[in-house]
């Protein structure tokens, strides 16, 4: 009866938790998802991104970066700094105005929403009367300007929002002021651009979209002058000196007018047609910009042939004779151009800034070319579908700029110019370690991230398309044309969408930090070892074919093809280069991978079965087939996953006579693992349980009893996970080498190794041996494999101890395996396999394991004390630390909404309690469990400060800014941070946005069935146990579950 007693509390532990634990979502890595809106403030020097979901993000220098929300989650429609202000003003699609501000709060700025304003027009009037179209914030910062459809400009005072209708410049007020000959036409309509004198703030310039266009006086109330154009108008330009301007119009024209103190319309000093004389599209947006030099700068969207090239994506950027369009890949959402302050007397543009619907592109205006600039943060990190990811800590400095060097080479098409968006001071600190973010890719691809801080940066991309044989040839370009080709198109951007093979798809990643081999599997059953070359080479890649049926009677595989390898040598650049390939048979989607380099070894396995490879003498060790009978599904490939209606229905039948049944069984009181009832069920249980004699004790949470599934619940061959691990398998006197591997149904399989010494390592083969096979009861899917060491202690990675970075396993004291399925914890004792401790995580709350891996908690206070627990996420979205070995829950914190499959389906956990999940396509969302692993930005803006607004130098490029994080407002201890939660909130009410990262997760899938079973494709977890040993571990005792 004593393992339902509740344990007392203990004051001590519960502040030694407050000292370990601690939830915080931190920062968001990516490019957002949907972005809607683009604003600049040149005095700031700070970016301004709003998204349809209602977000507003700021950029400035690489880590100086700020977040907020608007509570009615509409789509941010445009966003205007105020001059000169840590201010700026956003115009939602429900035509409502909000007032933003960056107020300085415990040393750091935060990004807080002053005020919000919704236009209102006079009774009766139309919805058109007040609907904003344009927005002109005045250089007297206290006046807004507001441009609508109805034709009138309305004037608002800041920062109240204060409407100033004895202001209003209203259309039929512009039309008493015009000469007799420009009143006889249409010439109204909505306002489409306003902009303010360049040099005398007295004047405001109104364009409306049936091509008139005034200079109003806002003192005098009056026209100074006027243009007619026969086309509609789009966009206008004010060059810097006031005396031109430039009106970009719907049939692909532009139009350059004088102004002069004459009232009289002039006709155009030129007018062109950029892409004619055949139709082509209307030029939205245009900037004309002086030089010093003499000559301008032309730079306008659109205006492509509508013809051939009308559904290109182009920016255009004319000056001195040289003329390109810059092709993008995705939707232009907007553009700025950089120029010199406002006091110089020339524009002389630096870089251009575009906002694409998938990334964000930076050109370099100074350098001869007009080269991209790489960016530190904003990363297109979905610029192929992300298929999976795997996260490393600690990288070795030695391998750390052994990849950076080569990805410099991959660089070299990017300019040299530091990144010109540098407003604002991270006051982040410089992180403590140097991590990497590996991601997948559905093209083949796997990218290097520099994990360490708050800005993700690409270090390096590996593609594994030139092992195989493919449609295109991977040194060509498709993009390459010819230098006398019309319109001069140049492709910018990383983003492509489109794989070309989906067998290519990356599906698991596994990297050895202290050797530099590299594991990577993919969809059609390939699995590639590699290792890193500083140089180029040329060479043949070894085929090795695995059969993992072993030629089984009655099995055809019906699903996709292999990949056919490139035959002879292959030409491989520098960095990591494969140099053998094992394909599996049949070439089902490879669901586990487990990497050991100190002994050479690499394990795969797929729903058909797992093997172990010697990549050292590049022979197979063996293969072990997992299918069961009743597993003719796991035969089909994703393309033929048609399920037989009659045989789902009786199996769906046999799912609720059994729970039925079970549940009729259950009994108040038993031996051990019987369950006690549920205090859900009311007076009924109560009763019961008075009837134990435990009236006057107090309970521990109680269990419900699992129930078992049987072999056709799901595939139960399925492998989920692969282990390595040096520890007692045979006998309590002698630790060998040894190989674990779980699957779907339950079972537990042991390999015992022999690995030759190192001197005998060519000669003598790899021996295995099955040992062991635990068969869980209640067959629920194993999704982790641990052994912890004497201490209790998980066992270090390979290498590990040899590079004196943890301490050596403790080899005299009894082992422990741990075994982590979706419903229950489980302790066995090694060698015997005798069952020690349990926690039915499921039959507590319902709920399954989604993620588990082991992670070292270090204390705020003490700095070198630590303790060694399980980081756990459930389909609940919950995550959870359980203490090892006892398995006694430790915290709990809501992190993902449980609506958020594929979030859950891609989250990924440190070794030092830190974590990773996609809140959508192309946004990773930072988590962390841990009070000294936190990596938190913080930063400051001051509009006061004394900067140099000029250009930015030509260096090194981004690395000049590495030391530099990201932020995102001030933070307390132990306060969560708003904005993240609320932006994930936000996406995910979009249900477009689950869709389409659930298609991205789920689409290779390949020979998997159930939808619980087949959420393995994103990250491994619980790899060779957690960071260094620590004999301070302060365990609690009598945990719920135990026995």
């Amino acid at each position: 009866m004593r393992r339902f007693l509740r344990p007392g509390h203990d004051p001590a532990r519960e502040r030694l938790k407050r000292d370990l634990f601690q939830f915080n979502k931190t920062v968001e890595h990516g490019f957002p998802h949907q972005p809607s809106a683009l604003g600049y403030s040149p005095s700031l020097r700070i970016l301004a991104i709003g998204t349809r979901s209602g977000a507003v993000k700021l950029y400035g220098a690489p880590g100086v970066e700020f977040m907020g929300l608007h509570h009615e989650n509409n789509a941010v429609v445009q966003i205007h700094f105020l001059p000169g202000q840590c201010q700026l003003v956003t115009l939602l699609d429900d035509n409502s105005l909000h007032l933003w501000s960056l107020k300085v709060k415990g040393g750091a700025s935060e990004l807080q929403e002053d005020e919000s304003f919704t236009l209102r027009g006079p009774p009766g009037a139309a919805p058109s009367a007040t609907q904003i179209t344009v927005l002109l914030p005045h250089s007297s910062r206290e006046l807004l300007y507001l441009g609508t459809e109805s034709g009138s400009v309305f004037v608002v005072q800041l920062p109240a929002f204060r409407s100033l209708e004895d202001r209003t410049i209203s259309s039929d007020t512009v039309l008493q002021r015009l000469p007799e000959e420009a009143r006889q036409r249409r010439v109204f309509e909505m306002v489409e651009a306003l902009q303010e004198h360049p040099r005398d703030p007295n004047q405001i310039l109104i364009g409306y979209s049936r091509g008139l266009i005034v200079i109003w006086d806002l003192h005098g109330s009056r026209v100074l002058c006027h243009f007619l154009s026969s086309q509609q108008l789009e966009n206008v330009c004010w060059q810097r000196d006031g005396r031109l301007i430039v009106s970009c119009h719907s049939d692909g024209s532009y139009c350059q007018w004088p102004v002069s103190g004459d009232s009289q319309q002039p006709e155009p000093l030129h007018s062109c047609v950029p892409y004619g004389p055949f139709p082509c599209k209307a030029i939205t947006k245009i900037f004309w910009l002086t030089t010093r030099q003499g000559s301008t700068f032309a730079i306008f969207q659109g205006g492509m042939p509508r013809a051939s090239y009308g559904d290109r994506h182009c920016i255009s950027v004319v000056h001195d004779g040289q003329q390109t369009a810059f092709d993008f890949t995705s939707r232009i959402i907007d553009f700025t151009v950089l120029v010199e302050a406002d006091a110089a007397a020339f524009d002389d543009p630096y870089a251009l800034v575009v906002l694409a619907e998938e990334e964000l592109v930076v050109i370099d205006l100074q350098t001869p070319g007009w080269p991209p600039v790489q960016p530190p943060y904003l990363a297109s990190l979905h610029c192929s579908a992300i298929t999976c990811s795997h996260h490393v800590s600690n990288i070795p400095l030695k391998l750390w700029e052994r990849i950076i060097a080569a990805g410099s080479r991959q660089n070299t098409h990017f300019s040299t110019m530091e990144w010109p968006i540098d407003g604002g001071t991270s006051l982040a600190p410089a992180p403590p370690q140097r991590d990497l973010l590996l991601t997948g890719h559905e093209d083949g691809t796997v990218r290097f991230w520099d994990a360490s801080g708050v800005c993700l940066r690409l270090l390096y991309k590996l593609s594994t398309v030139r092992v195989f044989l493919t449609d295109t040839d991977p040194s060509g370009s498709l993009n390459a044309q010819g230098e006398d080709e019309w319109p001069p198109l140049r492709k910018v951007g990383s983003f492509d969408p489109y794989s070309d093979d989906p067998r290519l798809g990356i599906q698991k990643i596994f990297l050895c930090k202290y050797s530099g081999y590299l594991a990577v599997a993919g969809t059609a059953g390939q699995v590639l070892v590699l290792e890193l070359n500083d140089e180029e080479a040329e060479h043949a890649v070894e085929q090795v074919e695995a059969d993992l049926l072993q030629d089984q009677e009655g099995y055809r595989w019906k699903g996709h093809e292999r990949l056919c390898a490139r035959p002879g040598p292959v030409h491989f650049e520098p960095g990591f280069q494969p140099f053998v390939l094992v394909q599996c048979q049949p070439p089902a989607v490879v669901t586990s991978l487990a990497l050991h380099s100190e002994w050479r070894l690499v394990a795969f396995g797929t729903s058909h079965g797992f093997g172990l490879f010697d990549h050292q003498q590049r022979r197979q060790v063996f293969v072990k087939c997992t299918l069961h009978p009743s597993d003719q599904l796991a035969l089909e490939g994703p393309l033929s996953r048609v399920k037989s209606l009659k045989k789902s229905l009786r199996q769906s039948f046999r799912r609720i006579r059994r729970s039925r049944v079970s549940s009729r069984k259950r009994r108040p009181a038993g031996p051990p693992g019987e369950a006690w009832p549920d205090p859900r069920q009311g007076q009924e249980g109560s009763t019961r349980a008075e009837r134990t004699g435990l009236q006057n004790m107090e309970l521990a949470p109680v269990q419900r009893k699992i129930e078992a599934r049987s072999a056709e619940d799901s595939f139960t061959g399925f492998v989920r996970t692969l282990y390595f691990a040096d520890t007692y398998l045979r006998d309590s006197s002698r630790h060998c080498p040894s190989l674990w591997a779980g699957t779907n149904g339950g079972t537990v399989y042991a390999f015992a190794l022999r690995v030759p010494p190192a001197e005998r390592r060519m000669d003598e083969l790899v021996r295995a041996e099955q040992a062991k096979e635990i068969q869980l009861m209640h067959r629920a899917p194993v999704v982790g494999i641990l052994v912890l060491d004497g201490h209790s202690v998980p066992l270090p990675e390979p290498l590990e101890v040899a590079h004196d970075l943890s301490k050596s396993p403790d080899m005299q004291g009894s082992h422990q395996l741990l075994v982590v399925s979706e419903e229950q914890f489980k302790v066995f004792t090694l060698p015997k396999v005798s069952a020690r401790l349990k926690l039915k995580l499921t039959a507590l709350e319902g709920s399954r394991v989604r993620r588990v891996s082991a992670a070292r908690f270090g204390s705020c206070r003490a700095e070198d004390y630590g303790e060694h627990h399980l980081a756990v996420l459930t389909n609940l979205g919950d995550v959870q630390v359980v203490s090892l070995p006892l398995l006694k829950p430790q915290v709990r914190y809501s992190c993902i909404r449980r609506e958020d499959v594929s979030g859950i389906a891609s989250c990924v956990f440190t070794k030092y309690g830190q974590g990773f999940y996609l809140i959508s396509p192309s946004e990773f969302e930072r988590f962390s469990l841990s009070t000294k692993w936190l990596v938190e930005p913080r930063c400051l803006v001051d509009s006061a400060e004394p900067k140099n607004h000029g250009r930015p130098r030509n260096g090194s490029g981004p690395e000049t800014a590495l030391s530099r994080a990201r932020n995102s407002g001030s933070q307390s201890d132990g306060e969560e941070r708003r904005s993240g939660p609320v932006m994930e909130h936000a996406l995910l009410n979009d249900e477009r946005v689950l869709k389409e990262i659930q298609s991205t997760l789920e689409g290779a899938r390949g020979s998997s069935g159930d939808w619980h079973s087949q959420r393995v494709a994103v990250a491994y977890s619980l790899s060779n146990g957690g960071g260094r040993g620590s004999g301070h571990c302060c365990p609690v005792r009598g945990a719920p579950g135990e026995g």
